[in-house]
Order: structure tokens, then C-alpha cells, then sequence
């Protein structure tokens, strides 16, 4: 079973509206808004976050929004102190950046493999679909900083369905908990991280397509470190401040 990357996109429904819809989990949407507002520094690391100030803004209740906070709490992208509320996380410590592809290095290219041997058609038109949502934000539809929150948004769920494709649920939930897309996304908006990752990411879909573990491993593996090549400067450069 061999698959060819698509080279023209379709209309993808990727945009998030400003006023928020209930045509789909009201939950998630206010969660994927405040989560693409965190990426693209729209709330900056360290800023308090005002629920009530959310509340109007998205033209939601407060209920979705604390819910929401909750979630991105336990994914350690917000901090929640007594007396004080809700801040955006600080961003990723030295120590924290390195740890993070260290791991990824380790499991990722092992997980990739893993989902190359279940691959199905099911698995690869998903994939495909993510892929050409992200083509679509590369190429610079809307506003670029809010398109680049959604990009992320993307990358992160490529990675997990990967992932969860490896039959292996410590390793899947090991990863997750890892929130490698949300944290080094926020270090810096530039074009090549979106336009590189969307090549490297064709590869492994490939690889994938193709049911070769081992090509799938290595796709990864050149992913994840040309990422951490491209965001090393950025995260240099933050520190010097």
C-alpha cells in the first residue's frame, strides 16, 4: 500500500471564528481559542488572564472559559494561583527545551515506526487532511500570527494520531503529557518553521504510506531534529533578553 502526497489543498475548515459558534462542542472551541491565542502570543507569557474580560470577548459564558482554563492548566500552559487567578505559563527553562526533544528523540521515531506497521487508509487520508490544513496556514491565509496558533493546533494533533497509532498507550500518553507542539510553537512566529515542517511532514506521510517502519523512524528522526534546530536560535535569543 503506497499513498502520494496531495500537492493542491482543499477548503479546509481551519479557521476559528472571533464569536463562537455551537455548531460543534462549545468546550473545545473556547479551549482550541484560548489554546491558539497562547501559541501566537496574543496572551503573553507571565499576562493575567481574565475570565470575564474572555467571557465578552468570545461571547460565551463564563462556565466554558474556566473549563477551558482547566485543561490548559493541566497541560501546564496556564498557572492558577490563590487569591490571583489565571496567568499564561512562563515559557520553557533551558533545562525544560532540551529535555523535551531528548524524550521526543527517544519515543517518537520508535512510535512512528510502530503506526507504520497499522497504517490504513483511514490512518493516511487523516493524516493527508491534517497535512493539507497545515499547507493551507503556511501559505498565509488570514492573519499571520493567529494562522501560525492554528498551525500549531494542527501539528500537534499529526503527531498525536501518529502516536496513538503506535498500540501503545503509556507511550502515546508519555508523549502527550510532554506538550512539546504548545510550549516550543510560542518561542517565536517565522515562516520556515511552518514551511520546513510541511515538507518534513510530507516525508513521514510517505514513509508512512509506504508501511516502512524503518523510513518512517528516520523521517521523524530528521523532523524532530531540524525542529530543534530551527527553535534553538529563537529560545538563544529569548534567554539573552
Amino acid at each position: 500500500m503506497e499513498y502520494t502526497l496531495k500537492t493542491k489543498t482543499q477548503k479546509a475548515n481551519a479557521d476559528i471564528p472571533h464569536k463562537l459558534t455551537r455548531r460543534s462542542s462549545l468546550g473545545d472551541e473556547v479551549y482550541d481559542t484560548l489554546l491558539t491565542q497562547l501559541i501566537s502570543l496574543k496572551i503573553l507569557p507571565g499576562e493575567g488572564i481574565s475570565v470575564d474580560a474572555l467571557s465578552h470577548e468570545l461571547g460565551v459564558s463564563q462556565t466554558p472559559i474556566r473549563a477551558a482554563l482547566i485543561r490548559l492548566e493541566a497541560e501546564g500552559l496556564v498557572a492558577k494561583k490563590h487569591n490571583f487567578g489565571y496567568s499564561a505559563a512562563p515559557m520553557p527553562t533551558r533545562e525544560k527545551f532540551n529535555e523535551i526533544y531528548e524524550i521526543r528523540l527517544l519515543l517518537e521515531p520508535h512510535a512512528t515506526a510502530k503506526a507504520a506497521k497499522n497504517m490504513t487508509d483511514v490512518l493516511w487520508n487523516r493524516l493527508q487532511e491534517i497535512a493539507e490544513n497545515m499547507v493551507k496556514l503556511a501559505e498565509g491565509e488570514g492573519g499571520a500570527k493567529s494562522t501560525y496558533g492554528k498551525f500549531a493546533l494542527q501539528d500537534a494533533l499529526f503527531h498525536s494520531l501518529i502516536a496513538q497509532h503506535s498500540e501503545n498507550a503509556i507511550l502515546t500518553g508519555t508523549l502527550d503529557r510532554l506538550y512539546t507542539h504548545m510550549h516550543l510553537f510560542r518561542l517565536r512566529f517565522h515562516t520556515t518553521v511552518t514551511e520546513e515542517a510541511v515538507h518534513e511532514h510530507a516525508l513521514i506521510i510517505t514513509a508512512l504510506g509506504a508501511g516502512d517502519p524503518a523510513a518512517a523512524s528516520t523521517a521523524m528522526k530528521h523532523h524532530i531534529l531540524s525542529s530543534r534546530a530551527r527553535m534553538l536560535p529563537f529560545f538563544e535569543a529569548l534567554e539573552q533578553k
